[in-house]
């Protein structure tokens, strides 16, 4: 049965992606991060359909190895989609800056044992930057709702592309930097249905889909795949919209 290993931490160097007042931020939610109805249920609503949209994306061949894929979910918060794509078959590594947020991580998965069909889960306390300075390398890497967080996305892309595996793949989930995000996911999922804790988003800091298809391509990258992910109560579902959430994915040569 999949266990979380021991908790290890990397201090964050000069050049690392994390913005610490981000981190904090997410990290004081760590004990609430597990909670549907709590401050992270618009990621647990829209979960299952992030995680799926992926995991279809991909070639079977992918499965049909000796050893399930391996899958670095970066900026895993408290596991919820860590959780998802174990169950679906990969091998998966959540990492995150908070140490808060890897506790609950942990703490979830050892009160609430994933299936037995589930593929092997670990969490580590670390970064992306540490990461790539241990020479770890994924078949797969999911950074979801994260970019927007970081200090300089296109060095955080540029990392993720170091991390993955020649012939690997990158998904990514974000928000569109437009009038439509803005009203929204700004100003109506934080000010006036406080469904987000004020401050979770800096509107300026989303990233337009024809950006992130440029910054992928100077990192090498090439684009497979970029949907829209829409609300419409009580689920989310893919669609062409991407005005405001969106996810993409990305194929390393």
């Amino acid at each position: 049965m999949p266990i979380s290993s021991p908790l290890h931490e990397h201090s964050h160097t000069h050049t690392s992606s994390v913005v610490e007042d981000e981190i904090n931020q997410f990290a004081a939610l760590a004990a609430q991060w597990w909670d549907p109805k709590g401050p992270m249920a618009p990621l647990h609503a829209m979960n299952p359909l992030r995680t799926s949209w992926v995991f279809k994306r991909l070639p079977s061949a992918l499965f049909s190895q000796a050893t399930p894929p391996s899958l670095l979910d970066i900026g895993c918060g408290a596991g919820i989609a860590c959780e998802r794509f174990a169950s679906l078959g990969f091998n998966t590594l959540g990492v995150d800056a908070s140490q808060e947020g890897i506790k609950a991580a942990q703490a979830h998965l050892e009160r609430y044992p994933l299936p037995p069909h589930a593929a092997p889960l670990h969490y580590i306390c670390s970064t992306a930057e540490a990461l790539l300075e241990e020479g770890r390398q994924f078949d797969v890497i999911s950074a979801l709702e994260v970019i927007e967080h970081v200090r300089d996305p296109q060095e955080f892309l540029s990392t993720l592309v170091s991390l993955t595996k020649p012939g690997g793949y990158i998904a990514i989930s974000t928000m569109d930097r437009s009038i439509r995000s803005f009203l929204m996911a700004k100003l109506g999922a934080e000010y006036l249905l406080r469904l987000l804790p004020i401050g979770t988003h800096d509107w300026k800091k989303f990233i337009r889909p024809a950006e992130l298809d440029q910054m992928a391509r100077r990192a090498g990258l090439r684009l497979l795949d970029l949907k829209g992910l829409s609300y419409r109560p009580p689920q989310w579902y893919e669609s062409h919209d991407t005005s405001v959430n969106y996810i993409a994915l990305f194929h390393k040569p």
